[in-house]
């Protein structure tokens, strides 16, 4: 029998409700103070009766009843408890997670009466540790994590520790640092005796030679910045203290960047000495057009567009790369450039790395461009062979002003009378082939790209000059944060979370990413809300494999609302924007990579009605490393937090963008963070040298 002993004090009763949205807004607070409202309810309201339950002691339910009440809750059976919406079973003892509880619950069962209600204390005890480690991973170090020491290498971190416990160790604890060779590690021990030291932090490193335990590293805190996370594309080797492979590998590193340095100093000398005449910008017409645009610009939209101004006023092409979180304003942005090269008498060439993305770009630039005098056309394998022929001939007499398409712009079959300005839309996506030819279209344009991979602010400052970045990091007005929750794979919580999005006559994003399965998960789907809703709803299903025609027309009837739920695979990551889908639920979000996850959930919450994201996990087979990384999407619900969420993830992301496959090599060995320092200081190195004309 279970006791208070082993879990917390006994509870008389407790209340269980269903997985719903409508449940899922609120907080725990909220049901603890309407508790007595709620009692009312569960017995005179039929929602309340179908959806909510009060268990107490001396209750009589048959246990087969009362588990079949949690799945019609929507609740997942699990082997251990992991988080809310689950139970367990192990004979008469049934574990429950409420989602209206910040704890579970044990319920003991004599027959078909509940004898006990308990805490359940056990399975706090290991959910308590994974749930904070996952907090610890965003906002700092955590112990494991791989680590950069300045001096000596790449490490394990172990936590902190205070002075009084490195004063009271045994003499041989710290007689590895009497080994060590340098004096920055002779400094170290000086300092682990220094009275005034607030503590250390703990690296650990391979063992020597002669022994199997690793070496330890104690840095005084104030010496932190010798420290920094380890940043790479793969896990690392961890070096010996004392060794010489470190010093080695820091050299070979510094000979890395400094040869990147010149190839960059290079296009930035290159770039100088090219001359175009400024553009001249009418400030009515500008301004005019700016009016125009529907919403309000944010501060970092209307910098950004004052960046470009400046860039293109300059006798120099522009280089400029916008970065922002995905549904943040690049794509205006971009038409504010390209209205400003139109009116200084250039055309423009708009990039885009799918037929998809130009199909939705040719659609937003027709739309916006429309009440002024400037033609826009589309081009691409979609465009019909008559309406090619036109518009080639169009962009080489100068009579298309903007034209939107993918790689297909720049083959040499097509002569446009005066290209001033390339948009270039995700440049990391496009192949070898065509990153060539925007090298040598930088030598002739002006480029502007927009990226929704953060860069980091190491890599920002290395390349300060040579290429130049705009960040919008601002939501623009009226945007709510996406409501995200965290709950176990269930078609019946699917089917709730549609029918509350269509019951306001919105739309749904329903991610499954697998093309081979994807029929059968709409079939399952389309039942489970048929049976929920008691009529069918809408499905469609979209992926890459399908004919672009079939695509292009899907898309159209989802933005004409004769499709509810779009059943689709990761296309819908880029550059799909529809206002009405404000539900987007992923059936497994553990395959999904934190800064995709991220970026898809974007892909709702575009206007001003609050939006709502659901990732599901499968209980059964859920890894910790999986759990935290969806822990961590629901913390940072905030907007903009595509800067602070899995940083390490985007920074590589952004990093592999700016610096290429090339440059990884040198990363992996000393970290981003140590490379981009490097790299910082020979191209500061080389540009003294040639402004010093040696």
């Amino acid at each position: 029998m279970a006791g208070p002993g082993e879990n917390g004090p006994p509870q008389k009763e407790f209340l269980i409700v269903a997985i719903t949205p409508q449940f899922l807004e609120r907080g725990v607070l909220w049901f603890a103070e309407h508790m007595g409202k709620i009692k009312h309810a569960v017995k005179t309201e039929s929602f309340w009766k179908n959806n909510a339950v009060i268990l107490e002691e001396g209750l009589e339910i048959k246990p087969g009843e009362f588990l079949r009440h949690l799945s019609d809750f929507g609740y997942e059976k699990t082997g251990m408890l992991f988080g809310k919406g689950e139970f367990t079973q192990k004979g008469n003892l049934i574990d429950v997670w409420p989602i209206n509880s910040d704890i579970p619950f044990k319920i003991e069962f004599l027959g078909n009466t509940i004898e006990h209600i308990f805490p359940d204390m056990e399975a706090i005890s290991h959910t308590e540790p994974k749930r904070t480690g996952s907090k610890r991973t965003l906002r700092g170090l955590k112990s494991g994590d791989y680590v950069v020491h300045v001096d000596h290498g790449i490490g394990i971190f172990r936590g902190t520790t205070a002075n009084a416990e490195i004063r009271n160790q045994k003499p041989q604890k710290l007689n590895k640092f009497q080994d060590l060779n340098s004096k920055s590690e002779i400094r170290d021990l000086e300092f682990c005796t220094t009275k005034n030291l607030s503590g250390f932090f703990v690296v650990e490193y391979a063992p020597p030679k002669d022994r199997t335990e690793p070496d330890r590293l104690f840095v005084p805190i104030e010496q932190e910045k010798r420290l920094s996370p380890y940043i790479g594309f793969e896990t690392p080797a961890i070096h010996r203290l004392g060794g010489s492979l470190w010093t080695s590998t820091k050299k070979r590193a510094k000979e890395d960047a400094e040869k990147f340095a010149q190839e960059l100093i290079k296009i930035y000398a290159s770039r100088e000495a090219i001359r175009r005449l400024p553009y001249e910008l009418d400030e009515t017409m500008n301004r005019e057009f700016a009016e125009a645009f529907e919403f309000t610009e944010t501060a970092d939209q209307a910098q950004a567009i004052k960046d470009i101004e400046h860039d293109l006023q300059k006798k120099r092409p522009m280089d400029r790369i916008v970065c922002g979180d995905v549904g943040f304003g690049k794509t205006e942005v971009a038409m504010r450039a390209a209205f400003m090269a139109v009116e200084s008498g250039y055309q423009v060439a708009v990039i885009t790395p799918t037929t998809v993305l130009a199909y939705e770009h040719g659609k937003n630039f027709v739309k916006r461009f429309e009440k002024f005098p400037i033609t826009v056309a589309s081009l691409s394998r979609l465009t019909h062979k008559d309406e090619k022929k036109k518009t080639l001939s169009w962009i080489e007499n100068g009579t298309c002003d903007i034209v939107i398409g993918t790689h297909r712009l720049l083959s040499k079959d097509i002569h446009f009378k005066n290209l001033g300005l390339v948009i270039v839309d995700e440049e990391q996506k496009f192949g070898v082939r065509q990153k060539e030819r925007f090298k040598e279209l930088r030598s002739s344009c002006d480029i502007l790209s927009l990226s929704a991979t953060p860069i980091p602010r190491t890599l920002n400052f290395a390349l300060a000059g040579i290429r130049e970045i705009s960040t919008i990091q601002t939501a623009p007005e009226g945007r709510l944060p996406i409501k995200t929750f965290i709950l176990p794979h269930s078609y019946k919580t699917f089917a709730r979370s549609v029918a509350a999005e269509l019951e306001r006559d919105g739309q749904v994003y329903f991610l499954h990413n697998r093309i081979e399965t994807i029929g059968i998960v709409k079939e399952k789907l389309g039942k489970a809300i048929a049976h929920e809703m008691k009529k069918n709803a809408r499905l469609e299903v979209i992926h890459a494999r399908l004919p672009e025609e079939s695509m292009i027309r899907i898309m159209e009837q989802f933005r004409d609302k004769k499709i509810d739920v779009l059943v689709a695979t990761t296309i819908i990551e880029n550059g799909l924007d529809f206002s009405n889908a404000n539900t987007l639920i992923v059936d497994d979000g553990t395959r999904l990579g934190l800064a995709q996850a991220y970026q898809i959930r974007g892909r709702i919450g575009r206007g001003e009605t609050q939006s709502f994201s659901y990732f599901a996990y499968r209980p059964k087979s859920i890894t910790e490393t999986a759990m935290e990384r969806l822990l961590a999407l629901k913390e940072f619900e905030e907007l903009g937090s595509g800067y602070d969420i899995a940083l390490k993830d985007l920074e590589m992301r952004g990093a592999g963008n700016m610096l290429g496959r090339e440059q990884s090599g040198a990363i992996n060995r000393v970290g981003l963070n140590l490379y981009c320092q490097v790299l910082a200081e020979a191209v500061e190195e080389l540009k003294l040298t040639q402004g010093n004309g040696k």
